[in-house]
């Protein structure tokens, strides 16, 4: 264990490796725009044409919110805060549940394209607009960082060529979504998900192998106090504790799973709504495996640097470049294992790029282009999206070279975009479950809730809460036989924060920073989705929401939720998939039984619109 150890670097085979994962993403794109002739319509190309099965779907919706903060942020999280993070499985859980419960089956039934479109039919055009506007907005900036971030972490430790990758993966990105629309992009989540777990379980084994076996992985965590998974403290201030992530996780995840167009967009694209919801459920699974590879990376990371600390020691200059590192510094020997490993951290950026110009290309076709002109054919619908693909590729590595300029502040954007995720969701929570509620109280409580979001993100961006609510863990640099004295990096074992904000320690600490800004960061959508449906209630009763009498498609509805048993009356007619009768309340997909029929007649399939 002599310390500077030397670290491998990229060779040719890691560039082959990461060169045939873009390769087999674009061939991917090439089939689908041409196989079964092609993207006739909007819809095929938006939608899948309606007829995706559940795996999948559920394969490509653990892909997309995977990205490569997952593969790079979740092992240092651990190394530095402890295992408590795993306890996210048991959120994932609750999620997934809300999610196929609550809002899919209203989401579904009502056969919609863009989840604006439901706002405008539950309440009005007004919301609708507000709700797009937001949406379109909070997803570039985001798509900006999840392409520019990793490439930065990859590019300081393997030497990889950084503005190379950020354009090849945007451009890669890009021309599958033209060409193959949503199907392509469900099948090279597919594919990418296999590659994030290849990456993962290559680090894995080989950790485990060099430490002696995952037992020694286990002791020297719990030796370091890294198995801390029983922290029941209720204080809200604690960044994760038990409660936090079961309440505060829920509620983050749920704004993302239930009602962000583009996980919603996938599942909506499912063939019958027990596809879509078998499509949830097996998601959780691919959740889980991810949540534990991770979980398990970070404590290798702890394992093979319990006494020396790279990021202490200066050999990265940020946590997120340890996995890079550990990946570097175990698998040298193996030439085109490290590139597997960056392609595994590439593909989560790939798919939740795809399934972000994906989300984007509907919202604006189905929000913007369609109410404005509504006599354009189908044809010249399909290849206006396509062309919407194409643009916001672009705008999204538009969005990378801009984060390239200012990191510290897209990242104080991006949450506090984050936090904009929670009003929007107990917006659509009111509309759903609250049968009283009126476009006036709709507007109110977003706007409140906005209001709230906004104070605490912003106040907790620029007064960060201190070491003690964050609760890291000691890292250690005594087996470090540096060459330089003890003295001038023992003092930064301190948790180095966002620079930009650590300037502003020595102000005096006012009550309202240390209770109200010090709030978990994962309780911000809670608040934002309470303030909302609180507001958005006594706005309602107030302004006579209780007179109005609502189509019952727009609720949920008991019948939404018994309808899950109806397999069991019906086994044997569910087999023969067109036997069962259509009026059932929506077990067939409505926009599929009613429109597709008299779509696709011949003609349109032989000059079908081949790139």
């Amino acid at each position: 264990m002599g310390a500077p150890r030397d670290i491998g670097a990229f060779v040719v085979w890691d560039y082959v490796v990461f060169a045939g994962m873009l390769l087999i993403s674009a061939v991917i794109g090439i089939y689908y725009a041409f196989a079964g002739g092609g993207q006739q319509t909007s819809k095929d190309f938006l939608m899948g044409g309606r007829r995706m099965t559940a795996v999948p779907v559920a394969l490509s919706l653990t892909a997309s919110f995977m990205s490569a903060v997952t593969v790079l942020g979740t092992p240092s999280e651990v190394y530095r805060f402890g295992a408590i993070f795993s306890i996210f499985a048991i959120t994932y859980f609750l999620v997934v549940v809300l999610s196929a419960e609550v809002f899919l089956p209203v989401f579904y039934k009502l056969g919609i394209t863009s989840t604006y479109e439901y706002l405008e039919l539950r309440f009005n055009k007004c919301v609708r607009l507000c709700g797009t506007v937001l949406f379109i907005v909070q997803t570039i900036l985001y798509t900006g960082i999840v392409i520019y971030a990793p490439a930065l972490a990859l590019n300081q430790v393997t030497g990889f060529d950084l503005w190379g990758v950020v354009v090849a993966t945007g451009v890669v990105c890009t021309f599958y979504c033209t060409m193959g629309g949503l199907k392509a992009v469900i099948w090279t989540d597919v594919f990418q998900v296999g590659i994030m777990v290849a990456g993962f379980t290559s680090v894995i084994i080989k950790a485990a192998l060099i430490q002696g076996g995952i037992s020694t992985i286990i002791n020297d965590a719990s030796n370091g106090g890294r198995l801390n998974f029983w922290n029941f403290n209720p204080n809200p201030l604690q960044r994760h504790t038990f409660w936090t992530i079961i309440i505060g996780g829920t509620f983050t995840w749920t704004s993302i799973y239930g009602v962000n167009q583009s996980q919603v967009q996938r599942y909506i694209s499912c063939k019958s709504r027990f596809q879509a919801k078998l499509s949830l459920y097996i998601n959780l699974v691919g959740l889980w495996v991810i949540l534990v590879c991770s979980v398990l990376c970070g404590l290798a990371l702890y394992s093979r640097y319990h006494d020396c600390d790279p990021w202490t020691a200066k050999k990265v200059s940020a946590p997120d470049q340890l996995m890079p590192y550990l990946v570097l510094d175990i698998l040298q020997d193996y030439p085109g294992l490290p590139g597997l490993f960056v392609a595994c951290a590439y593909s989560g950026t790939l798919s939740t790029v795809s399934s972000s110009i994906n989300a984007l290309a509907a919202v604006t076709m189905e929000d913007l282009v369609k109410p404005r002109f509504p006599s354009l054919s189908e044809k010249s619908l399909s290849w206006i999206s396509q062309g919407m693909s194409v643009l916001f590729g672009a705008l999204c590595i538009g969005m990378a070279a801009l984060a390239s300029l200012m990191g510290a502040l897209l990242q104080a954007a991006l949450s506090i975009f984050g936090m904009l995720g929670g009003p929007l969701m107990g917006l659509f929570a009111l509309g759903i479950l609250v049968p009283f509620a009126n476009s006036i109280g709709a507007l109110g409580g977003l706007l409140a809730g906005f209001a709230v979001s906004l104070w605490v993100g912003i106040g907790a961006q620029l007064y960060p809460p201190l070491p003690e609510r964050m609760m890291p863990l000691r890292l250690e640099t005594y087996g470090c036989n540096s060459t330089y004295n003890g003295t001038n990096w023992m003092t930064t074992t301190e948790m180095p924060f966002s620079t930009s904000a650590s300037q502003v320690h020595n102000i005096e600490r006012t009550p309202l920073m240390d209770n109200w800004y010090s709030l978990s960061y994962l309780y911000f959508s809670t608040v934002g989705t309470l303030v909302t449906l609180f507001v958005g209630m006594l706005i309602s009763v107030s302004t006579g929401g209780r007179k109005q009498n609502i189509d019952c498609r727009f609720l949920l509805t008991k019948e939404d939720f018994l309808s899950n048993f109806d397999i069991f009356k019906k086994k044997k007619q569910v087999l023969g998939y067109k036997s069962h009768p259509v009026e059932d309340g929506g077990t067939d997909n409505p926009a599929f039984n009613h429109f597709e029929l008299n779509g696709t007649d011949q003609s349109s399939k032989i000059n079908g619109t081949r790139l």
